[in-house]
């Protein structure tokens, strides 16, 4: 349909028409990545409802800009880094209370043997330990899946300084498992 200016006018069908292949997009969008999201926000957060509130003000700022998302293949990336600014964000309106990450349980815990569970708290502890440089990226390839170049590109890096950091997050991983084995070896033997 054209107007008296010569623009093509859109009728209510193609209005709708549209709303409903963005919503179908977004749906999509949802299903494939909310588990993925909510780890990763967890993980940055340690709190399960400031991490559901990060994921839901992520997936809002998603639904605003959906139409810049040219590339499907992109989306976690993109959303990755919408919940990074999310989480940004966050410190910037207010203050949170520090809580001693030894104290706080990790949701599946139950549900798992006791010795992976003691695994768990392990490398979730020596990762907390970690240097935010080193940490991030790590937990971007664990939890996120994320390759180097994804990595790179989410915290805005050089694709070798993300593989440095992500060799040396490893072997300080490494380290602490090695002085735990001996530091267990003397005790035991």
């Amino acid at each position: 349909m054209i107007s008296l200016f010569g623009r093509k006018r859109t009728g209510p069908d193609s209005v709708s028409n549209t709303m409903a292949i963005k919503q179908q997009r977004y749906e999509t969008l949802v299903y494939a990545v909310h588990g993925d999201l909510f780890r990763y926000a967890f993980w940055l957060c340690h709190d399960r409802q400031v991490a559901e509130d990060l994921v839901q003000e992520t997936f809002l700022r998603a639904w605003k800009s959906l139409d810049s998302l040219k590339d499907d293949k992109a989306a976690k990336a993109w959303l990755i880094t919408i919940l990074r600014r999310e989480n940004a964000r966050r410190f910037e309106r207010k203050q949170f209370n520090l809580v001693d990450l030894d104290t706080v349980p990790v949701p599946d815990q139950q549900s798992l043997g006791l010795e992976q569970a003691m695994e768990n708290e392990w490398l979730r502890r020596h990762m907390s330990e970690l240097a935010e440089e080193y940490r991030e990226p790590l937990l971007l390839q664990v939890l996120g899946g994320f390759s180097g170049e994804e990595i790179a590109e989410i915290l805005d890096l050089n694709k070798n300084t993300v593989m440095t950091r992500l060799f040396r997050a490893r072997n300080k991983l490494k380290d602490a498992l090695d002085k735990d084995t001996q530091t267990r070896g003397q005790h035991n033997g």
